[in-house]
């Protein structure tokens, strides 16, 4: 109940941003939206989606506990405390984004020189970054693309977590923003004692605005050289070799989201996750514990206290015990057996219900055993194929803000006006196939479907139109060595010879 509270004041932030403005300034209204924002529901899950890919894990924290004598739980330091994790949700992180994002992405267009020009913009080095936004994606439900210029004048695109951004909606769908606040750390000093510094970015259609947080009030930041309230969104030199600011006719920020609803992953699998952590901490403290897997019944024990029969038993290996007349000591045993085959089920079922929760898949799934046809495979990945259909159409979305910004940078930089050129982007699903039966349809279709669809989805290329010329340079070669093969130069004078050295013999 308390997330969907979360996510309906998100939803409705944009109305209280509209009303604040007649009540308070716009720096006050900040001050009290990042300060509700910091410690909110949906940003701790953000943060622990994060902290679960890279392995920290609430396990980590926990401690053994025992009823104490007035009823209520205390804690136990003298009893094992294995903290054991067994990573399946960072699995399933890479798996979907590996599934959509592991291949380059096709650009295609009929525009050739627009392409080429596209092509030079989403290099390898924006494949990673596109890549590591998937991460980011699903870890927080929402990752951001700032559009900006490198200190050598490229221009590039920069990540940022969905944890350090708060926006702010012109709408209820999400898909305008009205602006929005970056807070991140960074290390400082004061003096020569380190301290960590929350910097606080406002981006809006005056530029950015650059503040410090002082506790829970935003302090005017003038590290950068000039007043930052008059910053702007990116700076170039003018023919007077001077710098001026610049501002994009939309605010620098691009949301890339993992669905609709802005839900990270963690949230769907976290008690999953949990579970599995805990039952193998819990195999292992038991099987660890040793004697207290044994109940001891002690009878007429010759000592002061249960401490002191322990540290004896565990020193010596021996108990005194009284033994007067008819009454007899002794030392009997109730043993607890640890029955490993529940754990192993009860993490069989924890591993296969996160995987259907994640919307992944198995690979070591009984339906590839024995006979992997197409069929099979393709009902293995209906899930995550289902889940990446919707991430595919955020992304779709995203990349036409993306290709706003780079054609605004094409225009800026005198290489061309590109606007309203269409232009497709295909994400190539790294998908598991039988390429033997997928070889074998497209050869049956040769005659029905064009060279170039045939081509297209053959498993073996990755760049269909490369592929293309390759195969029209080498019929070119075929016909030119044919040509040559049926033209001899020097074939009349043989056929001459060969008529004299036949009057020859005659005579």
């Amino acid at each position: 109940m308390l997330g969907f509270v979360d996510s309906l004041t998100a939803r409705i932030s944009n109305l209280i941003f509209q009303g604040a403005k007649d009540k308070m300034s716009d720096r006050e209204f900040l001050e009290r939206e990042i300060e509700k924002w910091k410690a909110s529901p949906q940003r701790v899950m953000q943060i622990k989606g994060h902290l679960y890919y890279e392995n920290e894990h609430d396990i980590l924290t926990r401690k053994r506990t025992m009823i104490g004598e007035d009823g209520k739980t205390e804690t136990v330091d003298n009893l094992p405390n294995n903290r054991i994790i067994d990573n399946q949700y960072a699995k399933m992180v890479d798996q979907k984004v590996n599934y959509l994002l592991g291949q380059p992405f096709v650009i295609e267009g009929d525009n050739e020189r627009y392409i080429r020009l596209l092509k030079k913009v989403f290099n390898k080095s924006f494949m990673r970054t596109i890549k590591n936004a998937g991460k980011a994606m699903l870890n927080s439900g929402i990752a951001w693309l700032y559009p900006y210029y490198t200190e050598s004048g490229d221009f590039s695109f920069r990540l940022f977590p969905g944890y350090e951004v708060l926006p702010f909606w012109k709408d209820s769908e999400h898909t305008v923003l009205e602006c929005a606040v970056r807070l991140y750390l960074v290390s400082g000093y004061e003096g020569t004692a380190p301290v960590v510094i929350q910097k606080v970015e406002v981006y809006d259609m005056n530029g950015i605005h650059r503040f410090i947080m002082d506790g829970s009030k935003l302090v005017e930041d003038y590290s950068f050289g000039n007043k930052t309230s008059e910053g702007c969104h990116i700076t170039a030199a003018d023919n007077s070799g001077g710098i001026k600011g610049l501002n994009w006719q939309r605010i620098p920020l691009i949301a890339l989201k993992y669905n609709e609803n802005e839900t990270p992953l963690i949230k769907k699998v976290k008690s999953l996750q949990d579970g599995i952590n805990i039952m193998l901490s819990d195999f292992e403290n038991n099987m660890q514990e040793d004697a207290r897997n044994t109940i001891l019944v002690l009878k007429n024990y010759d000592g002061q206290n249960l401490g002191e029969f322990r540290r004896n038993l565990a020193t010596y290996g021996a108990v005194k015990v009284r033994y007067d007349g008819d009454t007899k000591g002794g030392v009997e045993t109730l043993e607890v057996a640890v029955n490993s085959e529940n754990y192993k089920t009860i993490l069989e079922l924890f591993k296969k219900a996160l995987i259907e929760n994640a919307m992944g898949y198995d690979a070591k799934d009984d339906r590839l055993a024995g006979n992997p046809n197409q069929m099979n495979i393709q009902s293995m990945y209906s899930d995550i194929d289902l889940d990446a259909n919707d991430m595919e159409t955020e992304l779709q979305a995203a990349f036409e803000d993306i290709l706003w910004f780079v054609n605004a940078h094409l225009y800026n930089t005198g290489q061309g006006n590109f606007e309203g050129e269409e232009v497709t982007i295909t994400f190539n699903r790294d998908i598991l196939i039988s390429e033997t039966e997928v070889i074998e349809n497209i050869g049956k279709s040769v005659g029905i479907l064009s060279e170039e669809t045939l081509i297209a989805n053959h498993p073996w290329i990755d760049d269909p139109a490369r592929e293309l010329e390759r195969l029209q340079e080498q019929k070119k070669r075929e016909q030119e060595e044919n040509a040559l093969q049926q033209y001899n130069p020097f074939g009349q004078s043989d056929n001459l010879a060969k008529g004299n050295e036949s009057s020859g013999d005659s005579r």
